[in-house]
């Protein structure tokens, strides 16, 4: 009778009949899948090895693939996703402390289905359901754990793509899933070269490498003139009262500009009790153009939220209240179980107050005026956010920022790289003003305008083109984060139906 490996014709044993390794065998692989799982990290800013992306994966492909069972496999996947959540992370230990590690452990698991698909998919014969497949458990896991209950989007893969608009017009058609599900394949495809030593599969590789340039159809247009943007970066100042004056004087000696943009935490006052701060920045916006300040402070109820208020020549025009807030930086989930965590790291010692919906504002009068939609901080990793303000008919998009807890880390460049992406994605552009670096700005597709780092201080006047229309990404959304679940479920139920039938 022959073997399952005779049948297939392949001269490697079949899984199923591969023997389970010695439990005392078990730890190197399974640490050998915890490094594979930081490497991927190194694509990302501030390292910026872009290209690594395309290749990264495949360590970690290699390692689950020899597993000697699914479970091994899916247990070195929950290593690989636990090493890759604590490099990109790490810059949060100063927030959560020892509990990254927790995170990193229990967010991992969404990595076992990754493992498992590439021990079962990897191999001769089975190359498209590898290239579906795989890609499609990396997305549906991402997406997942995407929700913000679970922490938010953060280290995306496809963001690693930030600084190639050729690559990004992925991101136009499906989001940044789709840039993620093809920088999946192609690491999929290149594991499956080294497995079967195929030429055509290199081919298939190079061709889903070539896509984003080959799909792309430019959907929004510029709308109405180019505007002056002012984003004013005063770096770490203690104290808000010393912040405040030195946004106020960096900005007195802006020329006029169509909107100054201040950064988050900016003003550590609630304005609505402070009047005579409202007239100071009235008459800024009078004599330099309307701006947008960014209120940190206790309310006169006693409690704490991050709102976005535009000023304008005759005061106070709008304000929205931030919505999607930083776990454990400014609140902590489930507070009662995990207060524990602010006793022994800087994590948030009360929770902030979050906003209820989206606001859109503009800037200017008559047929030149200009709407936005301010968002604050953290609120550029949510893709659905910029999404539905490009919807409601935002023509530019705002981010109000800060990120002086981690000034020394690698998270300012990640976090300003967020804005290729959401511009990419709604066909919009967006200017990041942050308090202390990185502020930045990029066009309707993804394009760098301007790059203000950490160590700069004052201000970076960017023109930008306000833009209108609608992505695909804009008009459908997630459809191909939904797909992947699709494709996930079906394989998953393909699967215990076959092991059923043995």
């Amino acid at each position: 009778m022959r073997t399952a490996a005779e049948r297939t014709g392949s001269s490697d044993p079949a899984p199923d009949e591969r023997p389970p390794a010695p439990k005392g065998a078990r730890a190197r692989p399974r640490l050998a899948a915890l490094a594979a799982g930081a490497l991927p990290v190194l694509a990302f800013p501030r390292a910026g090895l872009d290209w690594f992306a395309w290749v990264a994966l495949v360590p970690g492909l290699l390692v689950v693939r020899s597993a000697a069972t699914g479970r091994e496999a899916a247990v070195r996947g929950w290593w690989f996703g636990a090493g890759f959540l604590a490099a990109a992370l790490y810059w949060l230990i100063p927030n959560i402390g020892p509990a990254l590690a927790l995170v990193a452990t229990g967010a991992g698991v969404l990595w076992a289905g990754w493992g498992f698909a590439a021990w079962a998919l990897l191999r001769p014969g089975r190359l498209l359901a590898a290239l579906v497949v795989v890609p499609s458990v990396w997305v549906a896991g991402e997406w997942a754990r995407s929700w913000h209950a679970l922490g938010g989007p953060w280290a995306l893969y496809g963001a690693t793509q930030w600084r190639h608009p050729a690559v990004l017009s992925l991101a136009s058609l499906g989001g940044v899933w789709l840039v993620t599900f093809a920088l999946v394949a192609v690491n999929t495809a290149v594991a499956m070269v080294l497995v079967t030593r195929s030429a055509p599969v290199a081919v298939l590789a190079t061709l889903i490498a070539l896509s984003g340039p080959a799909l792309y159809t430019p959907s929004s247009e510029a709308v109405g003139r180019p505007m002056r943007i002012a984003l004013v970066q005063p770096g770490v100042v203690d104290g808000p009262d010393r912040r405040f004056a030195d946004g106020e004087r960096i900005t007195s000696a802006l020329p006029a500009a169509d909107l100054v943009v201040w950064g988050e935490s900016s003003v550590g006052f609630d304005l609505d009790r402070r009047p005579d701060l409202v007239a100071r920045l009235t008459a800024l916006a009078r004599a330099h153009g309307p701006l947008l300040v960014n209120e940190d402070a206790r309310d006169a109820s006693g409690r704490i939220a991050k709102s976005a208020v535009f000023i304008g020549p005759d005061g106070v025009q709008g304000r929205y209240v931030k919505n999607r807030l930083v776990p454990f930086g400014e609140y902590i989930p489930l507070r009662r179980e995990l207060g524990w965590v602010a006793r022994i790291s800087e994590a948030a010692k009360e929770d902030r107050l979050p906003g209820t919906g989206l606001v859109l504002m503009r800037a200017g009068g008559g047929p030149d005026a200009v709407t936005f939609a301010p968002l604050v901080c953290f609120e550029s990793a949510f893709p659905d956010l910029s999404r539905a303000v490009a919807r409601r008919g935002a023509r530019l998009i705002v981010y109000e920022s800060a990120t002086s807890t981690f000034q020394d880390s690698w998270a300012p460049a990640q976090h300003a790289s967020l804005g290729a992406v959401r511009a990419a994605e709604t066909g919009r552009p967006v200017v990041q003003a942050a308090l202390t670096g990185v502020s930045a700005a990029f066009d309707a597709k993804g394009r760098r305008l301007a790059w203000s780092d950490t160590s700069r201080r004052g201000s970076v006047l960017v023109e930008v083109v306000p833009a209108g229309g609608r992505t695909p990404y804009d008009r459908f959304g997630d459809y191909v984060a939904w797909l992947a679940v699709g494709v996930v479920l079906v394989s998953g139920a393909f699967a215990v139906r076959t092991r059923r039938g043995r």
